[in-house]
């Protein structure tokens, strides 16, 4: 029985917590806010103990895999501490703000033998599953070039909200280190391959309280010659389904992050349709956050007790966190802020 402890009891504690719960092999030992009624509601429903202070719940509770759910500037700071206390960490995406500080950890990670993962549930999706597992068995072929188009609702009301999101320093960006990476990890994890150049724009052009991207445009290319574009936005009426395109050698893929239809060159049709499981009910959980965490939980605790390395390792989330990185890079070299 693996002793867990969860650090943020906001929004997103739902899906680490019934996760947690309804998997046999672990237990709820300690959850940890800053924001002391978040810390004492989730430790009387979970039946554990209440901490104010991360350090505090690493320290006393002995426990065996800590799940990082707090401000993205936060997440290389408490995973690190908890690395170096010899605690397995699954951390919220994105690892870090800054690449260097996810190298980092990364590298502490292997060298006190710790388990590191990074939550990115939608490889977990039937639909995601099903593509990626066309792409290597040589049924697709190569991806010759892919899209994605994320176009969602994130009003000044939705930051408001927020003491961290909308901001340079804390959140480290806006709909694209938020929103779209989802959709941008799979495209890489699709593709496959090191990138090679990167060229965006991104601009804030209709929100009056917050200061980062809900705007994003750009183009990536791969060594092996695959080509990657992308578009995303928060200013649409409401939260579209996001859609991937894949031109294959052998055939085209759209799909979004439950449905997939594979369309081969000589018109056979493979479809996929993400299953969900009905006994777990994440409470307030977000239809576009998907149902798979527990998937990814389930898999993590799985490395932890086979002493192997998890599916998505803070080695292999680099991949999506170097090229996010430099997405920001170049975005932001002429940053549009229209004055609203």
């Amino acid at each position: 029985m693996l002793r867990v402890g969860i650090v943020g009891c906001g929004n997103i504690f739902t899906m680490h917590a019934t996760s947690a719960h309804h998997l046999k092999n672990a237990e709820i030992v300690g959850v940890c806010d800053i924001k002391k009624d978040r810390a004492d509601k989730a430790a009387k429903k979970y039946n554990c103990k209440a901490y104010y202070d991360y350090k505090e719940l690493i320290n006393k509770e002995n426990i065996d895999v800590v799940h990082v759910c707090i401000p993205h500037y936060l997440h290389p700071v408490v995973s690190k501490y908890a690395i170096e206390a010899g605690v397995h960490v699954l951390c919220e995406k994105p690892m870090s703000i800054k690449y260097e500080d996810a190298i980092e950890n990364v590298r502490l990670a292997e060298e006190h033998n710790v388990k590191y993962g990074i939550i990115f549930q939608c490889r977990y999706n039937d639909a995601s599953k099903l593509v990626k597992e066309k792409l290597e068995d040589g049924t697709l072929g190569k991806v010759i070039s892919a899209r994605v188009v994320l176009t969602w609702s994130k009003p000044d009301e939705y930051y408001s909200l927020s003491d961290w999101k909308g901001t340079w320093d804390k959140e480290g960006g806006g709909v694209m280190i938020d929103q779209a990476i989802h959709s941008m990890d799979l495209a890489n994890w699709f593709i496959n391959d090191e990138v090679e150049s990167v060229s965006a724009h991104m601009a804030n052009r209709n929100h009056s309280i917050m200061e980062v991207d809900d705007t994003a445009e750009g183009f990536v290319k791969y060594k092996n010659g695959a080509t990657l574009g992308f578009w995303a936005m928060n200013n649409y009426g409401c939260d579209d389904p996001i859609e991937i395109r894949l031109l294959c050698e052998n055939g085209k893929v759209v799909m979004d992050y439950d449905n997939a239809v594979i369309t081969l060159n000589n018109g056979e049709k493979i479809e996929a349709k993400t299953v969900i499981d009905p006994d777990v009910v994440y409470e307030d959980g977000k239809d576009y956050w998907g149902f798979q965490h527990i998937r990814e939980i389930e898999d993590f605790y799985r490395a932890v007790e086979n002493d192997v390395e998890p599916t998505i390792s803070g080695r292999e989330a680099l991949k999506i966190q170097k090229l996010m990185c430099e997405i920001y890079k170049e975005g932001t070299k002429n940053f549009e802020k229209v004055n609203n």
